[in-house]
């Protein structure tokens, strides 16, 4: 019986793939990226979308399948990507038959246009079906191709789309570079020439099918170094890194650099809630206003607007940011301190909007300046040169990202970082093993706070102004989401968070109000994919793949936490 096809599965999922199809034009989403190329003349990223389910779909029936079974496997492919493409017949035939407009406004002449390639109802509906059939086709066949190759392969494919959806920023960085006539070498418009995108398979492809074939990764060959050389590359990877992080506005432009600059104050915001939550396993979700705390002290201390009375410099107000800051942390904590979970999550909750309800409010509008915000607060300085382009003030923040993630690896690696993580696992065993749950917990509210308070203070500076309405509750939600995306109590996967969530939807800006359905689509794809995260600790893998490992007993967790 296991010889036969699956039938009712595989219609099933077609046509789940293609009613998603269907949603995804009649919303405008194809229309609106078929006028943006990825390499031109050949593919656009409207056609990448209308065609991606039924590559996930035909992936999702054959990827099981053995490779002897290949007949079976194409046939799934090809059936699959036929009753995809029926959901969208049905609109071409309504949309020539009667007016959708009027109940769907995005299904308009140009989609059907697109859908057709321009032959009209009955030949273009055919046409679409098997163009759809043989998506999935390919995507079987692309399943019974030896991973040797089948690897190379994808990655030449993503890269190459990849670089294509991003054309419009690279062309900008090798035109200031290069020239314009380099630049016009590489990208016809806002798309990669066909010539290029070729070759750029190619190089990729080739350099996959090399490194497949290298007896050693670097990364077994860093583990086979005896201790005094592995401790020599590691000080040059290290150093390699601050070079490239010195020279990275360079790299980057202005328009970049400020987006990395965005990206590092939520890698800061990142890093002290990965301290509450992800070590800690306190989960709180008015971390917001903490950022609203740096952000008012710095604003209040600097500011040369009426509201400045203290005339501080960015400096000297830094570290009062960041006290108030922790202050407010601890305070936050006192109250708490026998709350768990979603109870935790509430009052927290409730903090945050109080927080931000007082900066609003005509209370404190004498101090802080209600609606109006605060206004003229400078720039820091350095050595009386003043930081006001982005590739300056990138500097500031890169030293506050490397002195927030010292301190969390120096906190991980220390009695304190052990007692939080036995702290997340039960809290009463932890008590019962002799660590202090008040000092504990006040400690992990203090120090997640003050790295909140010194983003804060740096997004001020950054602004110049602030207003209330910057500090909404879904900064916290943010933040939250970048540890869990990058991966809970990891550092590394605070970075990659950030550039995920707070870089990517900066990069695809181009796109309007679609950009966040496309960034929800991919955060819903990962977490179903790999919902430990992009690069989870070792920890949260254990955690998440516990029927794969031996069970790891709380008291080794625990060990040496106690006082």
């Amino acid at each position: 019986m296991e010889e036969h096809i699956d039938l009712r599965r595989t219609i099933r999922l077609g046509l789940i793939g293609g009613t998603v199809t269907l949603s995804v034009a009649s919303i405008g989403i194809a229309t609106l990226f078929s006028e943006r190329p990825l390499v031109a003349q050949v593919i656009t990223m409207g056609q990448v979308l209308i065609y991606a389910p039924a590559f996930l779909i035909a992936y999702m029936l054959v990827r099981d399948l053995p490779r002897e079974k290949s007949a079976k496997s194409l046939v799934i492919g090809l059936l699959s990507g036929l009753v995809g493409g029926l959901p969208m017949v049905i609109l071409i035939v309504l949309a020539s038959t009667f007016n959708l407009r009027q109940f769907l406004p995005n299904v308009s002449p140009a989609l059907i246009e697109t859908l057709t390639f321009g032959r009209g109802a009955s030949l273009g509906s055919v046409l679409f079906v098997l163009s759809n059939g043989l998506v999935g086709l390919a995507t079987a066949g692309l399943q019974l191709i030896p991973p040797r190759y089948r690897t190379p392969i994808q990655n030449g494919v993503i890269w190459t789309l990849t670089v294509g959806l991003f054309s419009e920023i690279l062309r900008n960085r090798l035109r200031d570079f290069f020239g314009l006539a380099f630049a016009k070498l590489i990208f016809a418009g806002e798309a990669l020439r066909p010539t290029v995108a070729a070759a750029l398979f190619v190089l990729i492809f080739g350099v996959s099918i090399y490194l497949s074939t290298r007896p050693q990764t670097l990364s077994r060959r860093f583990q086979h170094l005896d201790e005094t050389n592995r401790r020599r590359a590691t000080l040059g990877l290290t150093a390699l890194l601050i070079v490239f992080l010195l020279i990275l506005p360079q790299l980057l432009g202005t328009y970049l650099s400020e987006v990395i600059n965005n990206v590092g104050i939520f890698i800061l915001m990142g890093l002290g809630l990965n301290i509450v939550v992800g070590f800690a396993g306190l989960l709180d979700l008015g971390y917001v206003a903490f950022f609203a705390i740096g952000a008012y002290t710095m604003a209040v201390l600097t500011s040369e607007g009426p509201l400045g009375i203290f005339g501080l410099s960015f400096w000297a107000a830094l570290p009062i940011c960041v006290g108030m800051a922790a202050l407010a942390g601890i305070v936050l904590g006192i109250p708490v301190l026998r709350m768990r979970g979603d109870y935790l999550a509430i009052v927290t909750l409730g903090f945050g909007e109080i927080i931000r309800i007082l900066a609003l409010s005509d209370l404190l509008k004498p101090f802080i300046g209600g609606a109006q915000g605060v206004l003229k607060i400078p720039k820091p300085s350095f050595f009386g040169t003043a930081l006001i382009q982005p590739g300056q003030f990138y500097y500031i923040i890169l030293g506050g990202c490397l002195l927030a993630w010292f301190v969390s690896y120096r906190l991980s690696e220390s009695r304190l970082g052990r007692q939080w993580m036995a702290l997340r696992e039960d809290e009463d065993v932890a008590e019962a093993m002799g660590i202090r749950l008040v000092t504990t917990k006040l400690l992990a509210f203090g120090i997640g706070a003050a790295f909140s308070g010194l983003a804060g203070a740096f997004f001020a500076s950054k602004l110049t102004s602030i207003f209330p309405h910057s500090f909404k509750l879904e900064i916290s939600i943010n933040v939250l989401c970048l540890i869990i995306i990058g991966g809970m109590g990891s550092l590394p996967g605070v970075v990659v968070g950030a550039l995920i969530l707070v870089g990517l939807p900066e990069l695809l800006r181009e796109f309007a109000e679609y950009r966040l359905l496309m960034y929800g689509a991919l955060l819903i794809v990962m977490m179903l994919a790999k919902p430990e995260g992009f690069w989870p600790s070792a920890v949260r893998r254990r955690e998440l793949h516990a029927e794969d490992e031996e069970p790891i007993p709380i008291e080794a967790v625990a060990e040496g936490a106690g006082d």
